[in-house]
C-alpha cells in the first residue's frame, strides 16, 4: 500500500497545516513529488511526540548538518511563541531565583536527538569498534529506555551505510522509521517505514531541495502544537 492510499484512510488534515503544505508547493512546484512524504513524516512526528516519544535524526556532512538544523527548528521557538505552559512547573520556578527569569527566558521544545552530536561518545566507540555502527551504538543507549520514537535517516544518496545500520536497529526496536534521501533512494527507502524523496539531478541540488521540505515539516509540528 503506497502512501497516498494510506492517506485517503486517514483524518483530513487540519486546515492550518493544509496551508502550509500549499502555500510551500505553490512556491516550488518542483518539490510537488514530495509530498507524500512529507504529509506521511509530519503524521508520523505528530503521534510520536503526543505519545512522549523522541525524534532520532542521523545523517553524514551536509546531511549531518541538516538534522542540527531541524533539531534548533524543533527544540525551541521557531515561528511561533512557546512560553512555558505547565503550571507545576511554573509554580516551582517562582519559589527561587533565577526562576522568575527562566519563566520568562525558557521556550517549550520538543525532544530531539542528533546521532553523532556526541563527538567524545562517537570517537570512543569508533577507536574500539566499526565506524559504520557508531550511530547503531548510540541510538541504542536511548531506545533500549524510551520506547516510543521515529529515526529519521538523511542522505542523498540513500547509500549510508552507518545510518542504514541505525535504521536497522531503529526497526529491530519497532520505531517508526523515515528515510530522507534524493529520488533514487537507495537501500534506505526499501528499508524504512516511511520513503520521503527530495529531488534533484545532483548531490548540491538534493541538498539545497530538502531545507524546504524539512522547512515546512518544522513549521506543521510547531503549528499543530503551539499554533
Amino acid at each position: 500500500m503506497n502512501m497516498r492510499q494510506k492517506e485517503s484512510q486517514l483524518p483530513p488534515l487540519p486546515n492550518p497545516i493544509v496551508d502550509i503544505i500549499d502555500q510551500l508547493f505553490q512556491q516550488r512546484p518542483r518539490l510537488n513529488q514530495a509530498r507524500d512524504g512529507l504529509i506521511a513524516v509530519y503524521r508520523a512526528l505528530a503521534q510520536t511526540f503526543e505519545a512522549g516519544g523522541v525524534l532520532y535524526l542521523c545523517g553524514n556532512g551536509g546531511s549531518f548538518a541538516d538534522a542540527l538544523h531541524i533539531k534548533g527548528e524543533l527544540a525551541k521557538s521557531f515561528e511561533k511563541p512557546r512560553p512555558l505552559a505547565d503550571p507545576k512547573l511554573i509554580k516551582q520556578l517562582q519559589k527561587k531565583d533565577p526562576g522568575p527569569e527562566l519563566i520568562k527566558q525558557l521556550e517549550q521544545g520538543l525532544p530531539v536527538i542528533v546521532l553523532g552530536e556526541s563527538h567524545s561518545l562517537r570517537s570512543a566507540y569508533e577507536n574500539d569498534k566499526q565506524t559504520q555502527f557508531s550511530y547503531a551504538q548510540e541510538l541504542n543507549a536511548f531506545a533500549a529506555h524510551l520506547k516510543t520514537g521515529v529515526l529519521m535517516g538523511i542522505s542523498t544518496s540513500g547509500r549510508a551505510q552507518n545510518v542504514i545500520a541505525a535504521l536497522t536497529l531503529a526497526r529491530a526496536y519497532q520505531l517508526t522509521t523515515i528515510s530522507f534521501t534524493g529520488p533514487a533512494g537507495g537501500p534506505m527507502a526499501l528499508l524504512a517505514d516511511i520513503d520521503w524523496r527530495a529531488p534533484g539531478n545532483t548531490t548540491a541540488e538534493i541538498q539545497e531541495n530538502q531545507p524546504p521540505l524539512y522547512h515546512a515539516l518544522c513549521r506543521m509540528i510547531e503549528t499543530h502544537f503551539f499554533g
